[in-house]
C-alpha cells in the first residue's frame, strides 16, 4: 500500500512530538494523531518523562472531546511501545481502545521497547510502518545519540552574511541578523536550560564578547543552561565578565591537564567554577581534546551542547564527527570584505574529494533571514537518514511552537 497519503497526517504528529523537545530528556520526543474517515479527531505528545506516552495522549484528548477511538487510524511517530515501564504498554492500549489501524514513522531501535508493531499485527490490527521515516529518525536522533553512542547531541549554531562572513575585519558580529533570528536561538537555550544542557564557546569568543549564554525574552524564569568555555588559558579569577561574576556555578572551563592544575584553578574552583581538564596529550589535535570533553559533558549527565564558538571551532567538532546538527541563519546583508571573517576557516583542502559534505534537511524563514538545518556526514546517524520527502520546515526541528506551511488537505474538528 502506498505511504504517500499517510504522509500529511504524519506531518501533524511531528508537529506534536516537537511539543515536547527538551521536555521529555531522557525519553524521544514523539507526536501522534488520531484520524477518522481522513479527519484528524484528536492529537497528544509525549509532554514529559514519566509522563503519558505520545499514542495515550491522543486518547485522553479524543476522550475528553466525547470521541470514541474505535475504528479510528492512530499515526504515530515511533513504534508504540511494547514494555512495562513507568506507564503500561502502548501496543495493548491501541488494541483495548478499538485503534484498527496504526500508522508508524519509525520503528523503536532499542531491545526494551520494540516489537509493538508486531503486537498490534497479532491482535489484527493493519499496520503501516516508514511514513515520513528520515523526518521521524531525525527527531530521535538526540535520544539515540545519548543511548548509543553515549555523548551529548551536539548542535552547531553559526550566523553569516549572504557572503559567509560572520564579522567584519574588525571583530563587530552583533548584529548580522534579525530580531527574529535571535529570539530563536534564545528559545533553542531555553530548551537546552530545561534539559539540562550548556552553550560551548570557545576561549576567543569569551574574551572578545563577553558572552551571557543565557536564554533572554523567553520563558523567563526557567533553569539556564550551563556555560562552557574551551580554552588554553584560564581567566583571572578577579576578571570583571559575565560568567565569573553572574553566573560563576553554571559556568565550566575545559582546559589542559597543566592548566588544571595552576593556582588560578583552584581560585575559579573556590568561587564555584567547575573546571574540567582534558584527558588528551598536550601536544594532540584538537579534535581529540574536544573529544575528550564531549566525554566528560556525558559524564556530567549533560544531554546537548549548542556550540556558538565560531567557524573554526564549529569547524573542528565537524572533523571529529562530533557535530549532529548544524544550523545556519544567513542574512540578507552583505560585507564584500575579503577580510571579514569566514563562516569556517582552518583548513586547506587541494581536491574536491576533501571536501566537508552535509546533508540539507531543512529551510525556512525567520523574519527577513533564512535559517538552514545540517546534518554533518561526519556524525554517526547521517548514512540512516536517507532522503527526506520535503525539506520546507525542518530547519525547526528543534523549536517548540514552530509550524509548517497550513495543510489544507486536512479537515479539522
Amino acid at each position: 500500500m502506498s505511504t504517500h497519503r499517510f504522509a500529511l497526517p504524519m506531518r501533524e504528529a511531528i508537529l506534536e512530538a516537537r511539543k515536547g523537545r527538551f521536555d521529555t530528556y531522557p525519553n524521544p520526543s514523539v507526536g501522534a494523531v488520531l484520524m477518522h474517515d481522513g479527519v484528524i479527531v484528536a492529537r497528544g505528545h509525549h509532554a514529559y518523562a514519566g509522563g503519558p506516552h505520545a499514542e495515550i495522549a491522543c486518547l485522553q484528548d479524543a476522550e475528553r472531546q466525547g470521541i470514541s477511538p474505535r475504528g479510528c487510524t492512530m499515526v504515530v511517530t515511533l513504534e508504540p511501545c511494547n514494555h512495562q515501564g513507568r506507564t503500561g504498554p502502548c501496543s495493548e492500549a491501541l488494541i483495548k481502545a478499538g485503534i484498527t489501524r496504526v500508522i508508524i514513522g519509525t520503528k523503536d531501535p532499542t531491545p526494551r521497547a520494540m516489537g509493538g508493531a508486531n503486537r498490534l499485527r497479532e491482535a489484527g490490527v493493519d499496520v503501516i510502518e516508514g511514513v515520513l521515516e528520515p523526518e521521524c529518525r531525525l527527531l530521535i536522533s538526540d535520544y539515540l545519540t545519548w543511548l548509543t553512542q553515549h555523548r551529548p547531541f551536539v548542535l552547531l549554531k553559526l550566523a553569516s552574511t549572504l557572503d559567509g562572513r560572520i564579522a567584519t575585519r574588525t571583530g563587530q558580529s552583533r548584529w548580522i541578523t534579525g530580531e527574529e533570528s535571535r529570539f530563536d536561538v534564545h528559545r533553542l537555550r531555553s530548551g537546552l536550560g530545561r534539559a539540562g544542557g550548556c552553550v560551548l564557546v570557545g576561549g576567543s569568543t569569551f574574551r572578545h564578547d563577553n558572552p551571557q549564554l543565557t536564554a533572554r525574552g523567553v520563558h523567563a524564569g526557567g533553569p539556564q543552561p550551563r556555560a562552557c568555555v574551551f580554552t588554553s588559558t584560564l581567566p583571572d579569577p578577579n576578571l570583571d565578565c559575565h560568567l565569573l561574576r553572574d553566573r560563576p556555578q553554571e559556568s565550566l572551563f575545559f582546559v589542559p591537564k597543566s592548566e588544571a592544575a595552576t593556582d588560578k584553578a583552584k581560585a575559579l574552583q573556590d568561587m564555584g567554577v567547575t573546571v574540567l581538564a582534558s584527558t588528551a596529550d598536550p601536544e594532540a589535535p584538537v579534535t581529540e581534546h574536544l573529544q575528550s570533553l564531549i566525554a566528560q559533558l556525558y559524564q556530567q549527565d549533560m544531554p546537548y551542547v549548542l556550540c556558538e564558538g565560531g567557524g573554526r571551532l564549529g569547524l573542528r567538532l565537524i572533523e571529529a564527527g562530533l557535530c549532529d546538527l548544524f544550523y545556519l541563519y544567513m542574512a540578507t546583508n552583505i560585507f564584500g570584505d575579503n577580510e571579514a571573517r569566514p563562516l569556517f576557516t582552518g583548513r586547506a583542502p587541494e581536491t574536491l574529494s576533501d571536501l566537508i559534505h552535509l546533508k540539507n534537511v531543512g529551510i525556512r524563514s525567520t523574519g527577513a533571514d533564512l535559517s538552514m538545518a545540517y546534518v554533518p556526514h561526519s556524525t554517526w546517524f547521517a548514512k540512516d537518514l536517507g532522503e527526506f520527502s520535503t525539506i520546507n520546515g525542518e530547519a525547526s526541528l528543534w523549536a517548540s511552537d514552530d509550524n509548517f506551511p497550513a495543510i489544507s488537505q486536512l479537515r479539522r474538528k
